[in-house]
This record gives C-alpha cells, structure tokens and sequence, in this order.
C-alpha cells in the first residue's frame, strides 16, 4: 500500500517493486490509500495482518517527522511497525527564480540579497510542516536573516510559482529542478547531501557553502505490522534488497533522480531513531504547530 495518489513517488516505487517481488510472491498489488499527508496507510497497516502479505512504501516523514508536528497520531511509529528496508533516497536543492538579479550566483550571494530585500526574501515548499519547511527555518536561523516560509499543495506548483517569479527560492528534491537548471530558468545554490550530486557536479553542498547542519536526505521505506515474526521481516529485506540491485529497478530509480536504498532492518531502525531524534527539537525550535 501507499498513501498518496496513483503517480507520485512513493506510487512508482511501489509498482516498480511489484514486478521484482516473484521470489516472494506469485503476485503483489499496489493499492492507493491517499489521505492525511500519508497518515491514513500507516493507520490501515497497524491493523492489517502481520504475516508478510501487507506492506507499507512511505516517505520517511511519516515515521520520523509526523510525530513533532502532530498533536495527536494514530499510530506509533517505534510500536506499530517493523522497518523492512529503504527503497531510494535524494537530496533536496536550494535553487532560485527570476525574482531574484542574475548577479546572484552563490549561497552566500543569496543570503546577502534576502538581507538587502526582506520583504522579497522567500521560499516555496511542497507544504507546511514538511522537512523542506523545516529546512528553510534551519537555514535563517543559522544565516540570520528573514526567510519567510510559503507552503504549497506539493512539488510542482512551488517550482511553477518560482518560474514565474512570485517567490524568490524553493527546497526540493533534486531531480524536480534538474531540467530547469540545465535550461537557466533556474539557479542551483547548494544540496543538501553529503556529496556532490552526479545530476548537478558542479552545484556546491550546504556544508561546502558553510552550513553543514543542513545536511539531508529523505527516504523512502518499507514497513510492515510490528507483530510481524522476525523471520519474514529478513526474508521480505533480503527479497527487497535484491530486486533493488536489478537493472529494471536500478533504471527505473534513477529515471526519478533518486539513490537505490538497500538498509537492512536493523540498520534501517538505527537510521529512523537517528531522524526521529533530529527533528524533535528542530520542530521545537521553529514554534510550527499543526491543526490537530
């Protein structure tokens, strides 16, 4: 199952994992649980069976994130679930519009025109407590100058509304700006990963433009009821693993600009504690506080 409509990321993922899943079972069907940013599949998963038949491909925010920025959840992330294995992960990018004169080129180019232009001084992201949101606020409290945050439904229109020069800059997954970076429509300031990207070599990361509290990677995983034995959470890894490393999956995630995943269960636990742990006080610090 996912949590977000047919064609999306986590979608792809999943139906791209599908025709690899022989060696565990004759057939695997991808089915759409939309709703509450993801929250509403995780809901269904607690319930569903715990013997390897059902399984959940999210975003890491809804294990991680969700749990600062909601008052209230359905789920417990560390009791509920049994982390299987990642599936992809990509860096996000800081890259800005036309709004914004062409004699900005860097980071530090930027932070220095928002000072001068306050009022200007903006950045999409595909909504309101998402890690981008998150990662905007990291960024001017560590540059100190005002950033003002504009939430939208998603991806695509910030990235339009960044065109279109009604907002200075946008944070988003790489492989949304790559072709616009490439055309000049946009500018690439800095990613966020721990290395330079093969898709844009010569963008510069937030450590290397002098804010490395900035380092992030999103993930994508699989999980499945905690109640799940021991046993068919290896074998499910194991099956997982190895269809990321054939050339059909590998083809198909790079097609999305994404990293193949590939944690084992225990390491991926140790990967969700050490994200859970970071956002914890970082949500905190911004004083965001969600609806319910």
């Amino acid at each position: 199952m996912v949590g977000f409509p047919a064609g999306g990321p986590s979608d792809v993922f999943a139906r791209l994992l599908a025709e690899q899943m022989k060696a565990y079972a004759s057939s695997t069907i991808v089915e759409n649980r939309p709703g509450a940013g993801g929250r509403v599949v995780m809901d269904v998963l607690k319930n569903s069976a715990a013997d390897g038949s059902v399984m959940v491909l999210t975003p890491a925010v809804a294990v991680a994130l969700y749990p600062h920025v909601y008052k209230s959840l359905s789920y417990n992330p560390q009791q509920d679930f049994a982390p299987v294995t990642t599936i992809s992960t990509t860096s996000m990018l800081i890259a800005i519009g036309p709004l914004v004169p062409s004699t900005v080129k860097t980071l530090a180019d930027f932070i220095a025109w928002c000072r001068s232009n306050p009022n200007q001084s903006s950045y999409g992201s595909p909504g309101a407590g998402s890690p981008l949101h998150f990662l905007g606020v990291m960024l001017s409290r560590a540059a100190n100058f005002e950033y003002l945050h504009v939430p939208f439904q998603g991806t695509a229109p910030s990235i339009q509304s960044l065109l279109g020069g009604q907002i200075a800059s946008c944070i988003s997954p790489i492989g949304s700006f790559v072709p616009h970076v490439r055309a000049g429509t946009l500018r690439a300031l800095a990613t966020t990963g721990a290395q330079r990207s093969p898709l844009l070599p010569d963008v510069p990361t937030v450590a290397e433009a002098g804010y490395p509290a900035l380092e992030f990677a999103e993930w994508f995983g699989i999980f499945v009821p905690a109640r799940t034995p021991s046993g068919t959470v290896e074998t499910l890894s194991s099956v997982l693993r190895a269809a990321l490393q054939t050339k059909e999956m590998q083809a198909g995630l790079a097609n999305q600009s994404v990293d193949v995943g590939g944690l084992t269960p225990a390491d991926f636990a140790r990967q969700i504690k050490a994200d859970t742990d970071r956002w914890g006080p970082i949500v905190k610090a911004s004083g965001f506080t969600s609806l319910d």
